[in-house]
């Protein structure tokens, strides 16, 4: 190429054209020129210039450049190089280019720095690194109040909160924890100990009571700790350990809930009481055995509540806060092979008495007390079942459970929550000797292996009732409530028998047998009240039943009524106490049967029965107990009659609270259901039947006693139920298949049961109640039943009693006085008849002695040569019937009235037929 067409050299100043050249010239180009890079100038030495060392130093080399040559500009203006870009200094700086002139300010970060060197440059300065800091703690602060403000403190989660129902003895101790998910029981920062809450806090956080949540030191001082192998305390504070338990218990466990935990944590310490924190945290924490809190774990460790555990027992319980599996003394080696019992007890008598001496150093205890606490390490007592539902305990939380539910507002959902105390009627040392009663009677009588056709499934039901309350304090449901699950005190379905006569003598003596003269609904005008020492009844055995007005009485079937005794006993004329006495049968069916079925079902209701329980229908078997009451019902019933009267409602729950608070609590409403005179002459009547007839075997010596034997047709089930003034009992027997998906399974016959022939109300169930009674009333005053008042009843003959005989008639010179003959039942007979040559006795009503007779129940009247058949119920003219009683033919009259045959007169007069 021609010299006149190359490019004119261009000036070696600086600026960045300069520094691009330099870079982009090849390595051995920039060696081979013999010039100095810090000047530029191509004359200067090779060996006395700075080597290239990056754009950078390409860059500072044109700087130095610049300055030269804007220097030499101003010394010689218009030299060489001048013009546009080679010209002076003062060209160049005005223009475009940076190389020339003097530099700018520093940046305001001035990093990398200005008018450093080399690694110098790269080095922040002081300044810059206390910036950067200050800048990042302003962001962190202002991210964590950003933070503190958008975080909410979540709700206690249920599963943290849920707890335990507890149900209290009648005295108040506890006797089970059940019916939530959870065995706990909260409990206020008032019954949890101080010592309890101190052996935490030095075991777990000593700073509790100043730190706001979170503590930083707490969390350097676990990890040095850790590494040394010395005892710790939990990184975490109380604090944060209750946000976990008590607020985040079903969050995983990931960095954001670590986020959320710190600043939750931080926000409860600001919001929240330390006493709140902890008693939140000591009631939801974990202490093994399946107890959550700290009274759940007093009741499993020590069987006593929170607020009564000692010093040294409160120590231990915040050892298992580290982890129960392995400070259990009891061991959990299915859980580890290491956590024996043995490996268990060493770890925890360590920290147990290493938490001692914490309490000591952080001043919570004084060094005597510890080493008094250090004197015995103090071991637990052994696992237990959680629910303690076995024995007699599952049928009384049962019990107490569904009395809560329907009678109160207190639902089943509510109850399932957990948090209630259930205070009940139950007293445990009679609970454990009815239970005791029971199983020595199956222990020694019962052999279901030695005769397995009679002895199998043989079951007892009893229930115990304080009259003057109301309470039930005692029941007996079964062998065993986790093996045996149908509550026997409740209704089972087993007839009552003649447990049933008390209703329908009481029925008789306030309402009153009816008139057979007249329509089937009367009042009291129409009726006559009883005595049960007047009213003489028919007591034969297979007695033909009759309606009141004299008729027979047919089944659907058009069948009579053959009324039989137990044991074929026959009894004839008989006044009511004595059939009571002998559980005559005839009797009381026919006085049934003259009342009205409807009134002794009231009566039997107005005493406490439930009518649901009573059996429909107004048969004449009614009366002789073919319902299936409960024995809590029928003790509730007969505890009216020893309240001589007033009745109350059986109840088994007291008072329940809910977190401190009552809910509900029982109120005594009495009624008055009998009079006084009624209850006191069927008391009177019962006790009759203990001290001479059938309820023999209950006579507790030095105590009156009244009460009355059941036994039902087939010898399916067998009664007893009596009382004292203070206490009324039923127990009750039968046979039944305990295997409810047994859809055949029924009542079975107890002929040969125990090594009996027939199972009475007179063996084994009255000798359970003597036998519990004994021990119940043991150390009780012994207290008297009312005398029985006056009736103001005049003697009935019912049934087809004979009527007694009218004495002749007596002449002027004969004495006025004539001294009244008795029955043989021992009832007063009228000392004559008011005309000679009546039959009827002065006491029957309508009494006609014009015509030989009465009506009875029908329309025609008898002649004096005998009666007609038209008169009521009677079936045999002259008055004489087939079984008559009477010595001689009665030839007085035509129809019965409501007797089993013709004769005799009267309301209810006629003979036996």
């Amino acid at each position: 190429m021609s010299e006149h067409r190359r490019k004119p050299p261009q000036p070696q100043g600086g600026g960045r054209a300069a520094a691009r050249r330099a870079a982009q010239q090849p390595q051995g180009r920039r060696s081979a020129q013999a010039r100095d890079v810090s000047t530029g100038s191509p004359t200067d030495p090779y060996g006395e210039g700075r080597p290239y060392g990056g754009r950078a130093e390409a860059r500072r080399a044109a700087q130095r450049g610049g300055r030269r040559r804007a220097a030499d500009g101003a010394a010689g203006a218009g030299g060489h190089g001048g013009g546009r870009r080679g010209g002076g200094g003062a060209a160049y700086e005005g223009g475009r280019g940076r190389g020339g002139g003097r530099p700018g300010k520093k940046r305001l970060i001035d990093y990398p720095r200005y008018g450093k060197y080399g690694w110098r440059r790269w080095v922040p300065s002081w300044k810059l690194v206390t910036g950067l800091f200050l800048g990042f703690m302003a962001s962190l602060m202002g991210a964590a109040t950003v933070a503190y403000a958008m975080v909410e403190v979540p709700k206690p989660d249920e599963a943290a909160t849920a707890q335990n129902n507890v149900y209290y003895w009648a005295d108040d101790k506890q006797m089970a924890a059940t019916g939530g998910e959870v065995n706990r029981q909260i409990i206020g920062i008032e019954n949890i100990p101080d010592d309890m809450q101190n052996a935490v806090i030095s075991a777990e956080n000593k700073t509790f009571r100043e730190d706001p949540g979170i503590d930083p030191m707490g969390i350097a001082r676990a990890l040095f700790n850790m590494a040394r192998g010395g005892e710790t305390q939990g990184g975490s504070t109380i604090t944060q350990q209750y946000v976990k338990n008590n607020r985040l218990n079903n969050q995983a466990q990931t960095l954001d809930r670590k986020f959320k935990e710190l600043f939750i944590s931080i926000k409860v310490g600001n919001e929240v009481d330390k006493p709140g924190i902890m008693a939140g945290y000591l009631n939801t924490s974990y202490f093994g055995r399946g107890a959550y809190g700290i009274q759940a774990a007093a009741r499993t460790y020590y069987g006593k509540d929170a607020k009564d555990l000692t010093t040294s027992e409160c120590a231990f319980l915040a050892s298992l806060l580290k982890g129960s599996t392995y400070y259990d003394p009891a061991g959990s080696p299915e859980i580890d092979p290491k956590a024996t019992a043995k490996a268990n007890t060493e770890r925890a008598v360590k920290r147990w008495s290493w938490i001692l001496g914490e309490m000591e150093k952080d001043r919570h205890i004084s060094a005597a007390q510890k080493n008094e606490a250090l004197t015995k390490f103090p071991m637990p007592k052994p696992p237990t079942k959680q629910a303690k539902l076995g024995g007699q305990i599952g049928y009384l939380v049962d019990l107490a459970k569904a009395y809560v539910i329907n009678n109160t507002d207190i639902t089943a959902e509510d109850l399932s929550k957990g948090g209630y105390e259930i205070h009940t009627t139950f007293d445990r040392s009679k609970v454990f000797a009815l239970e005791k009663a029971v199983k020595k009677v199956y222990d020694e009588h019962i052999d279901p292996e030695k005769r397995p056709e009679t002895d199998t499934h043989v079951q007892f039901g009893g229930a115990s009732v304080d009259p003057q309350t109301g309470a039930i304090v005692a029941i007996y449901g079964g062998t065993d409530a986790t093996k045996h699950f149908t509550n026997n005190a409740d209704q089972t379905g087993a007839q009552v028998g003649s447990t049933f006569k008390p209703f329908v003598l009481a029925a008789a003596m306030t309402e009153g047998v009816r008139n057979p003269r007249k329509g089937p609904d009367q009042g009291a005008a129409d009726r006559r009240i009883i005595d049960p020492d007047t009213a003489i009844y028919n007591g034969k055995n297979k007695l033909k039943i009759k309606n009141y007005d004299g008729t027979v009485w047919h089944d659907e079937n058009g069948k009579e009524w053959l009324q039989v005794n137990d044991d074929d006993a026959s009894y004839k004329n008989i006044n009511l106490r004595e059939a009571m006495i002998h559980s005559a049968n005839s009797p009381f069916v026919q006085l049934g049967m003259d009342v009205g079925i409807p009134q002794v079902r009231e009566a039997a209701v107005k005493a406490g029965l439930r009518e649901s329980s009573l059996a429909k229908g107004n048969v004449p078997s009614f009366s002789i107990g073919i319902s299936d009451p409960s024995a809590i019902r029928m003790a509730g019933a007969y505890a009216t009659f020893a309240a001589n009267g007033e009745q109350r409602e059986p109840f088994s729950v007291k008072e329940v609270k809910q977190k401190g608070s009552t809910v509900y609590k029982h109120e005594d409403t009495a009624k008055r259901a009998f009079s006084t005179a009624v209850s006191s002459n069927l008391t009177d009547v019962l006790v009759d039947v203990v001290e001479k007839g059938t309820g023999k075997k209950a006579r507790i010596p030095g105590r009156p006693v009244a009460g009355k034997t059941g036994t039902t047709d087939g010898n399916k089930s067998a009664w007893f139920v009596g009382y004292t003034p203070q206490l009324s009992t039923a127990i009750d027997m039968y046979r039944l298949d305990d295997d409810a998906n047994n859809k055949n399974r029924k009542f079975e016959e107890m002929f040969g049961t125990g090594g009996r022939d027939k199972i009475h109300g007179s063996s084994f169930p009255s000798e359970i109640w003597n036998s519990y009674m004994s021990v119940a009333l043991d150390g009780q005053p012994v207290k008297e039943f009312p005398e029985p008042e006056s009736l103001d009843a005049e003697p009935i003959w019912g049934g087809g009693a004979e009527s007694p005989k009218p004495t002749p008639s007596v002449t002027e010179s004969e004495s006025p006085s004539a001294s009244p003959s008795t029955s043989p039942s021992g009832s007063p007979e009228p000392s004559k008849d008011p005309k000679p040559g009546n039959s009827c006795g002065p006491l029957d009503w309508d009494c006609n002695p014009d015509t030989g007779g009465q009506t009875g129940g029908g329309d025609s009247t008898g002649t004096d040569s005998g009666g007609t058949d038209s008169g009521g119920g009677g079936d045999d003219s002259g008055g004489t019937t087939e079984g008559t009683t009477s010595p001689t033919p009665v030839t007085g009259g035509n129809g019965n009235g409501n007797g089993n045959g013709n004769g005799g007169g009267g309301w209810f007069g006629g003979v036996d037929g």
